[in-house]
């Protein structure tokens, strides 16, 4: 691809202004064709048939099918030329890894999962990364990676990109990350906690770009994505949402992170199974307890058995409603969300869940605070962290970083990532 590296940014010219706002304004679907674009603009004719030329010159557009006429000729339309960069989403949690290949317009091509306890370390897992990824990208032809997204099950100082202390994950805590994947990739890349991704995913599902929302995520552990008028709040240091470590004043369970009474204990994942085996094996009876003699106990196990009437897989997934409701409530109180959404492996319980936690949620919140408030469960779909993990990267690409390397032609790690 031809660079506009002549043109330098520190005193930006009005041309490279104009073309980069030109190829923002058809990537995003704002303006397609010249007379939109001039519009939007205030630019003449001249100018922005000039400033297209220059972009598709450069890589970054594409013409493309004819619009639909308005009494004249009809005008051909443009295209981001989204093809000529892949990116990588690598979504983490702790018993399962997931690895996805998109276009620059996030449309994913190639995906791939596999089982993967994620307390084998960074190291390994990183190798497993590095292989999954490298038989999705099994082509001469394949395009340059332009990014690449890693989401973590546990919290995650953004700026650098180090998982910092995460209960779910022993040797991970300070672990550089991001430089392993740099050298391979020569892209940039952005590490986060999953749950920050789900909600990054959740807006777009909804196209509310301004979205007030909580993503609850309710799988192994308990966190929570926050997003503030459309944008994700992560805090001062990245543990903004880290909801399944505050304390529940009653309770004594230990938790995993080396505290008592953690909300986690009571309501996460790991704690339902670990009460529901010590049920059973103090005599418990019924469709659960069928189950676990042919496979192993999880929270789905559990969701699923609740669903189908059993006595103890339902007061587990109503006490880990009620827990997590009063937790929530406290959020909702505080940040006034228009969308609260519960996701992760208790989505499997379905309304049984729902009921309990949107009751607990009205108990404690204020009635301005849920007035206008929806409560729901996720699509649950299993793709939700990798078209999350798109989000996250078209928006650091494309909405933060672009000024910095748009003359390059191309993103490199040290203009698209705080050092």
């Amino acid at each position: 691809m031809a660079t506009l590296s002549t043109l330098h940014f520190g005193a930006q010219t009005d041309e490279v202004t104009s073309l980069l706002r030109i190829v923002n304004l058809v990537r995003t679907g704002e303006a397609t064709t010249r007379p939109e674009i001039g519009k939007v603009t205030g630019l003449g004719r001249g100018v922005v048939s000039q400033r297209i030329d220059q972009a598709i010159h450069y890589g970054f557009l594409k013409d493309s099918d004819f619009a639909a006429s308005s009494g004249g000729r009809a005008p051909r339309t443009l295209r981001f030329h989204s093809e000529q960069g892949a990116l990588i989403i690598c979504a983490l949690s702790a018993q399962r890894i997931r690895v996805g290949i998109t276009d620059l317009d996030g449309k994913l091509q190639k995906h791939v999962q596999r089982k993967w306890d994620i307390t084998q370390g960074p190291v390994k897992t990183i190798k497993e990364l590095f292989k999954q990824i490298d038989a999705l990208l099994d082509n001469q032809e394949a395009p340059a990676v332009w990014g690449v997204v890693i989401g973590l099950p546990g919290p995650v100082d953004f700026a650098s990109g180090r998982p910092a202390a995460p209960p779910l994950m022993p040797g991970w805590n300070g672990y550089d990350i991001r430089t392993p994947f740099e050298q391979r990739f020569d892209a940039p890349v952005w590490v986060d906690n999953d749950v920050n991704l789900l909600a990054l995913g959740e807006r777009a599902r909804r196209r509310e770009a301004n979205a007030d929302l909580i993503y609850c995520k309710i799988g192994s552990g308990i966190g929570a994505g926050l997003l503030s008028q459309g944008s994700i709040h992560r805090g001062a240091n990245g543990a903004a949402g880290d909801i399944g470590h505050v304390r529940l004043p009653e309770s004594t369970a230990p938790c995993r992170c080396g505290k008592v009474g953690c909300l986690e204990a009571a309501g996460g994942g790991w704690a339902l199974v670990r009460d529901a085996q010590q049920a059973i094996d103090e005599g418990s009876d019924g469709p659960l307890a069928a189950l676990a003699k042919k496979q192993p106990i999880t929270l789905e196990l559990i969701s699923i058995a609740a669903q189908a009437g059993d006595p103890l897989a339902i007061s587990l997934i109503q006490r880990s409603a009620a827990v997590a409701g009063e937790a929530v409530s406290t959020l909702v109180n505080l940040f006034n969300p228009g969308v609260i959404v519960f996701g992760g492996a208790i989505a499997s319980a379905g309304e049984l869940f729902l009921a309990d936690v949107r009751q607990r949620i009205y108990e404690r919140s204020m009635p301005l605070a849920t007035r206008d408030i929806t409560i729901t469960l996720s699509v649950n779909d299993a793709l939700e962290p990798l078209h999350g993990g798109v989000e996250l990267a078209i928006e650091q690409l494309f909405d933060v970083t672009f000024p910095r390397w748009f003359a390059d032609g191309r993103p490199s790690p040290e203009r698209c990532t705080i050092r």
